[in-house]
């Protein structure tokens, strides 16, 4: 995998999403039902309830924007207007590169509603990677100190610096916890 380009760049923010249980879905934090989710390319519909002013951190709008990148949406299955969160990704020469990665307000901290939201997202990106022929290759920076968090959770690769990569190995295992019915 060529990330020479990514090596160069300066003032990219690291990412800062916790891995809080790798789950086959999403699961109610009270109940512990689990539910299927679906992801599909965000709306500018979409964008007027993905907002600062609505508890989000991110600029969703921005990334909207940058034509280099899709902004993906993670649903529950039959429930497409409520957000459980969002991705940000673009597809290089040679893997799959994540921008940003936002669970929903709802689902953050002490009082979240779902678990597995930010897990099922990057199981997501793999999947894109294979999908474009780059064999579940998927690249990000880490916030410094969630790089172990990422090692652990996600078999991530610290490559140096905050580069974080995702190889195939790891790829596969994340896409068969989320995407095993197909």
């Amino acid at each position: 995998m060529r990330i020479l380009g990514l090596m160069k760049k300066t003032g990219e923010i690291g990412l800062e999403f916790l891995i809080d249980k790798l789950t086959r879905s999403i699961e109610n934090i009270i109940t512990g039902d689990s539910f299927p989710t679906e992801i599909s390319l965000i709306s500018s519909q979409d964008l007027e309830i993905v907002t600062k002013k609505k508890g989000w951190l991110f600029n969703w709008k921005t990334e909207f924007g940058n034509k280099e990148r899709d902004v993906f949406k993670l649903t529950i299955v039959n429930n497409p207007l409520v957000i459980q969160g969002l991705i940000s990704l673009e597809v290089k020469e040679d893997h799959v590169y994540m921008h940003l990665v936002e669970n929903a307000p709802f689902n953050k901290g002490e009082n979240k509603v779902y678990s597995g939201v930010a897990g099922n997202l990057v199981a997501f990106a793999c999947k894109l990677s294979f999908q474009r022929g780059h064999e579940g290759n998927v690249a990000f920076i880490s916030k410094t100190q969630l790089i172990a968090h990422y090692v652990k959770t996600l078999g991530a690769i610290h490559f140096g610096g905050r580069l974080m990569i995702i190889e195939t190995n790891a790829a596969v295992k994340l896409i068969n916890r989320y995407f095993h019915n197909g």
